[in-house]
C-alpha cells in the first residue's frame, strides 16, 4: 500500500511521529504560514522545515520541478511538500522538521537579509507576488546568510540542493563544539539581558510603585534591584542566564515591592530567544564579520513586541534590542537588550 506521495505506508507502525509533528505545529510561530502569514497552515515543506498555507504550497510544489539557471550554475530542486493531516510522514521527515525548529527558526535564516523595498506577501497577495518572493527566498537565496548560500564554480545538470540540510549541518557543527555538561543539563551558552528601563508602569501603591523585574529560564531566576516610587524606572542592569540545550522562552515579570504584604504583579511578557540563538549559531564567530543585521524577531498578535526586533552583529557581538508591551496589566512597557555569549567566550 502506498500513500499519495507514492511512498510505502508502514502498517502497524505507531503514530508517534504525527504526534510530535502536531506538537511542533501548535507552537505559536507555526500557527501562521512562514511565507505569507496566513493563519492555520496545514502544509509543510519538509526538507526546508517550514509550515505553509495552501496558496504558498502551490508555489513550493513548483519549486520541486523548476530548474533554475539564474544562479552561476544549474540547480534542480527536490522539495518535499506534505500535508500535515493527509500525508504519511516518515520519522526522518518529522525529525528534520523538529531539528529546524519551526517557522521562526527557519525565517531567522532565510529572511535574514530582506532588503529595503522588498516586502513579504500577505495572505491575500496575488500568485505572482507570492511566487516571486518565495523563489527569491528559497531558490535564489537572495535573503540568506552569505556563508550558507550554495556556491560552486562548476555547472552541474543535477546539483541536489537542500538549503535546510546545509543550515542544519551548520547548526550541528556549531552546537557540537559549544556544548558543555553541567550536572545533568547541557548548556550551549549564556544570555546577557540588560534591563534598560520601564515606561509608564502601572500604579500599585497610593500614587506610584516600587518596581523590579524578574527573569526566569528553566529553573533559573534572576532579578533587578528595586526602584523606589518610580513609574518610569531606569535600571541599566545586566542579568545573566545559562541557556540549556533544550530551552523555552524567557519569562519576564514586573513586581511592585511591598514591605508588609505580598508583592503585586505589574505585568508580564515572554521573550522568544529562538531567533537570537538561531541567527547566532548559524553565523558562528561574530568577530569574523563587520556590523550587520543577521536576523529578526517579528511583531505579531501572539507576542508582546511593540515593533519588530532586529538581531545584529555589533563590534563582534550578537545583540538584540527589544521593546515589550507588558501583558495582563493596564499599562507599561519595558526596554531590554540581549546579548548571546557562546561558552567558548
Amino acid at each position: 500500500m502506498r500513500n499519495n506521495n507514492n511512498r510505502p505506508l508502514e502498517l502497524g507502525k505507531p503514530s508517534s511521529g504525527k504526534g510530535r509533528l502536531k506538537d511542533l505545529l501548535l507552537q505559536r510561530d507555526n500557527r501562521i504560514c512562514a511565507d505569507c502569514g496566513a493563519p492555520d497552515p496545514k502544509w509543510a515543506s519538509a526538507n526546508i522545515g517550514v509550515f505553509i498555507c495552501l496558496k504558498c504550497c502551490g508555489v513550493h510544489r513548483s519549486l520541486g520541478t523548476h530548474v533554475s539557471k539564474e544562479a552561476p550554475f544549474t540547480i534542480v530542486f527536490h522539495l518535499q511538500v506534505l500535508s500535515v493531516t493527509l500525508d504519511d510522514w516518515s520519522d526522518d521527515e518529522v525529525d528534520a522538521m523538529i531539528e529546524v525548529g519551526g517557522n521562526s527558526s527557519a525565517n531567522a535564516i532565510y529572511e535574514a537579509f530582506i532588503p529595503e523595498g522588498v516586502s513579504k506577501p500577505g495572505p491575500d497577495s496575488s500568485h505572482e507576488i507570492r511566487s516571486k518572493f518565495i523563489r527569491s527566498k528559497y531558490e535564489l537565496q537572495e535573503f540568506l546568510k552569505p556563508s550558507l548560500r550554495i556556491a560552486s564554480g562548476k555547472p552541474s545538470a543535477s546539483l541536489q540542493s537542500s538549503f535546510s540540510r546545509k543550515i542544519i549541518d551548520s547548526f550541528r557543527s556549531t552546537n557540537s563544539s559549544q556544548k558543555k555538561d553541567v550536572g545533568m543539563v547541557e548548556f550551549i551558552g549564556l544570555l546577557k539581558v540588560k534591563v534598560v528601563k520601564g515606561i509608564n508602569l502601572a500604579i500599585r501603591d497610593m500614587m506610584s510603585s516600587d518596581p523590579y523585574v524578574v527573569l526566569r529560564l528553566g529553573q533559573q531566576t534572576v532579578q533587578t534591584t528595586i526602584v523606589k516610587s518610580n513609574l518610569n524606572p531606569v535600571w541599566n542592569e545586566e542579568l545573566m542566564l545559562s541557556v540549556p540545550q533544550e530551552y523555552g522562552p524567557v519569562k519576564l515579570e514586573v513586581f511592585d515591592h511591598d514591605t508588609f504584604s505580598a508583592d503585586d504583579i505589574m505585568g508580564e511578557a515572554e521573550i522568544d530567544i529562538q531567533p537570537l540563538l538561531t541567527s547566532a549559531l548559524a553565523f558562528g564567530d561574530p568577530e569574523m564579520f563587520g556590523n550587520m543585521q543577521i536576523g529578526k524577531w517579528l511583531k505579531s498578535d501572539d507576542n508582546a513586541l511593540l515593533e519588530d526586533s532586529t538581531i545584529n552583529i555589533i563590534d563582534g557581538k550578537v545583540k538584540q534590542k527589544i521593546s515589550l508591551k507588558l501583558q495582563n496589566v493596564e499599562s507599561g512597557e519595558l526596554e531590554l537588550e540581549l546579548e548571546w555569549m557562546p561558552l567558548d567566550q
